[in-house]
């Protein structure tokens, strides 16, 4: 077993923070999530630095806002020339791998950084299936055939599909992606390496096997709150009354929603037996002390909070927050809950400093709190959109109804592209600022934890106000150059 630490990044899609127990949910339990967090370091206010798939692993990968890398869209992928954590640990002599979703790297050069190359998304193997560096272990017959169903759902509605079947476990993203990983880490544990563990699920389309959905019969599950008007009031703004308006599923079958969310939690246990699959390889092959396991999702999912499914442009925690865990006994605390603001930018930081390898100036990220000793911080920060023109309420009456999903993906390179919003969000407080004029908001997180209510108008928050749009111009300025110019030489006194 090689000395120099290991690194293995799980990461998941569109896995809400409070999609476990290990974050408040009351009925989905994650025990190999608990497991992870029982070996390591939990941070229970995370926040991703966009809540879109490819700026959001842009991000963590070049420890940089979107502002500052350019990659604001799901259409703007990994700049050419970024400097990024792959570059850094292929010259240091790692054995470097993806298997699962990629949705960030696309020049030669970056792709290049990887020596094993085991590609899945959402709707199954890409075009051509080719992998590098080792070859799927499952016939592509059979991943093509448990994929099928995503590419065909009929939908229960305009607003959301969902399904389940019964295919081999080891054919699914979820089952493929894991035991690719064993046989990864079976084949490389003589060496250093790095990998990128990148489940497409939870993400649409939602499709599990039937024996996890089955974990969450309707009596089971907890609906979020819902407030009755939530986005008929002056003080929602336009941008959060139309993706309502796209997403909303008041007016659908309470049974429907029910199985949507059965099976979006039937996918999380299925990840989390994933992630078990993992840890139990570890220990087996005698690489757990000597491997830094991060796990954490890019984004989140409405998946029934604010009366909504999926996701959009807007900034509620449950897009936001994501989960967190670090853990690589004997190197890092156990047992340990972080209550601190952190960032998803924050990870790849940390990582370097614990491989006791410079960070780079070009990362803005900050080495985490309890890992390091990089003191505790009160404060993250998110953003949204590359400066386009807003998506208005004219703009969606000209599109044909019934509104929903079709309405979401028409839309939906506007919709990305518009303004450029930005959210600070504290223990206690969240503000959003929209420079193009839509209404700004302002949560109260302690009273009114499901954000249901934007007290932006009350005259009694004045004073918060103020220092957050204070705090909000402060990050931005702080952090508005991804380039930084060469410094000049510190002259020493003799």
């Amino acid at each position: 077993m090689t000395t120099q630490p290991n690194i293995l990044v799980i990461m998941t899609d569109q896995q809400k923070a409070t999609a476990s127990h290990l974050y408040g949910n009351r009925f989905c339990e994650t025990p190999n999530m608990q497991r992870l967090a029982d070996e390591g370091v939990c941070y229970q206010h995370a926040i991703t630095p966009h809540p879109l798939c490819m700026p959001a692993r842009v991000s963590f990968w070049t420890a940089q806002y979107p502002h500052q890398h350019g990659g604001r869209r799901n259409e703007t992928p990994m700049p050419p020339g970024a400097t990024h954590a792959w570059q850094r640990w292929k010259e240091a002599g790692y054995t470097t791998g993806l298997i699962g979703k990629n949705h960030c790297f696309v020049e030669q050069d970056d792709l290049d950084a990887f020596d094993i190359w085991c590609e899945i998304g959402h709707g199954g193997l890409p075009a051509d299936g080719a992998t590098k560096g080792m070859p799927w272990f499952r016939p592509i017959a059979g991943i093509n055939a448990a994929h099928e169903l995503r590419r065909t759902l009929t939908p229960q509605n305009p607003r959301f599909a969902y399904g389940t079947s019964a295919f081999p476990l080891e054919d699914y993203s979820t089952g493929l992606v894991a035991g690719q990983t064993v046989r990864f880490l079976e084949q490389h544990r003589e060496q250093p390496f790095a990998l990128w563990v990148s489940f497409p699920d939870p993400h649409e389309p939602w499709v599990c096997p039937q024996q996890y959905a089955d974990l969450f019969p309707k009596e089971k599950i907890t609906l979020p709150p819902w407030r009755a008007g939530e986005f008929d009031g002056p003080e929602v703004p336009e941008r959060n009354r139309i993706l309502y308006e796209m997403l909303g599923v008041r007016a659908d079958k309470l049974d429907d929603v029910y199985g949507l969310l059965a099976v979006y939690y039937g996918m999380v246990r299925f990840l989390d037996d994933g992630l078990g699959q993992i840890l139990d390889a570890l220990e087996r092959l005698n690489l757990r002390d000597n491997t830094i396991v991060v796990f954490c999702s890019d984004h989140g999912d409405f998946m029934g909070e604010h009366a909504m499914q999926c996701k959009g442009g807007v900034f509620y925690d449950c897009l936001t927050r994501v989960p967190l865990i670090l853990s690589c006994p004997g190197r890092i605390p156990q047992g340990v809950v972080d209550e601190s603001m952190v960032n998803l930018i924050d990870v790849v930081p940390t990582l370097l400093t614990l491989q006791q390898q410079p960070v780079p100036r070009s990362m803005q990220g900050t080495p985490l709190p309890t890992i390091t000793d990089s003191p505790p911080r009160d404060a993250a920060f998110s953003e949204y959109g590359a400066g386009g023109p807003p998506f208005t309420q004219r703009d969606l009456e000209r599109l044909p109804k019934p509104w929903g999903r079709r309405t979401l993906l028409q839309s939906l390179r506007w919709r990305e592209a518009e303004g450029r919003r930005k959210m600070v969000r504290t223990h206690q407080w969240k503000y959003v600022h929209d420079p193009m004029g839509d209404r700004d908001e302002l949560y109260d997180l302690v009273n009114d934890p499901w954000e249901l209510t934007n007290v932006i108008n009350e005259p009694m928050h004045a004073t918060v106000l103020a220092e957050l749009r204070l705090r909000l111009a402060d990050w931005a300025i702080a952090t508005e150059d991804g380039r930084p110019v060469p410094l000049p030489e510190v002259a020493h006194s003799q």
